[in-house]
Order: structure tokens, then C-alpha cells, then sequence
């Protein structure tokens, strides 16, 4: 779009950046609840990860991460990406008017902010997880959007940023 900022969402407002620091809990345990909320809001999805792998475990545990429930959504190369609530993929797309992007498994800061929320969510044990998450806040505040830093607490969500 000409003329926008690409660190603006279409409205001209900045993007809320949210990062998830994962301690004691795996990624397809904690992400799911995050989704959920999402979907609670009435907002579509991207759930961008830096592997395969970790989008073909994710995909599994959004059809199974509750008895009675799940989180309708497709990959990318399943087809008709536009008409998924919540869309699994590798790249760096929006087809389905997301607005919030997940970003998992190392995945890099989208090329432009077209979202009400960015989530960045990081295994706390892994240390190069670690160095990517700050060199990210870095970049995300030199941008001048709104971050917010959450770690697990005993199993909640305690903000300390």
C-alpha cells in the first residue's frame, strides 16, 4: 500500500508486539491457549513457524489440545489459505486478513505490520531462542511499536516489560 509505514497497521496505528518467554511449558501446550483467545475476539490467524517441523506438531496439537474442542485451520499448502481462521505456514504471507500473527520456532519479524498484534513466542532453554528474542525487541521498539515481555510463572502469564 503506498504511502504506509510498514511498521503500521492499514489504520495508521502501531502494532502491539507481545513476546511469550515458554518456561516449563512446550510450545504446543502454550500456543493453543493463545489461539484460542484469538479466535474468542472474533480475529483471524497466521501461525508462522521457522520449521517444518515444528508446524507439522503444532497443526496436530490445534485438532487435539482439548477432549471436547479444537482450532479450525489449514497449512498454507493445503490450498484456499484465505479462508482459514487460523493459517499454519512457513512464509512470511497474510492471505487470510490476520489480525495477529503468531510467530514460533525462531521465525522472523514479518517484513511489514499490517496486524493488531504480533505474538513472538520463545522456548526459554534454548539460547540462541534467547539472543533472537532480543535482538527482536530491539528491533520491534526501534520501530517504535508498543512490546510487552510475558514469562511463565507456575503455569500463568506474569507481564515484566
Amino acid at each position: 500500500m503506498a504511502g504506509l509505514n510498514p511498521a503500521m497497521t492499514p489504520g495508521g496505528v502501531m502494532t502491539d508486539v507481545l513476546f511469550y518467554h515458554l518456561q516449563g511449558q512446550r510450545m504446543e501446550a502454550a500456543l493453543p491457549l493463545l489461539v484460542e483467545k484469538a479466535v474468542e475476539k472474533g480475529w483471524n490467524a497466521v501461525i508462522r513457524s521457522g520449521s517444518e517441523e515444528r508446524l507439522a506438531v503444532l497443526d496436530e496439537a490445534l485438532w487435539s489440545y482439548k477432549e471436547d474442542s479444537f482450532l479450525p485451520h489449514g497449512r498454507e499448502e493445503e490450498g484456499e489459505a484465505e479462508h482459514q481462521p487460523i493459517l499454519l505456514t512457513l512464509n512470511d504471507i497474510r492471505p487470510n486478513d490476520a489480525e495477529v500473527l503468531f510467530l514460533v520456532d525462531r521465525a522472523a519479524l514479518p517484513a511489514e505490520y499490517p496486524y493488531e498484534r504480533v505474538v513472538l513466542m520463545f522456548d526459554g532453554d534454548d539460547t540462541e531462542a534467547l539472543d533472537d528474542a532480543r535482538a527482536a525487541w530491539k528491533v520491534v521498539k526501534g520501530l517504535g511499536h508498543p512490546a510487552t515481555y510475558w514469562q511463565q510463572d507456575g503455569g500463568r502469564w506474569v507481564k515484566k516489560a
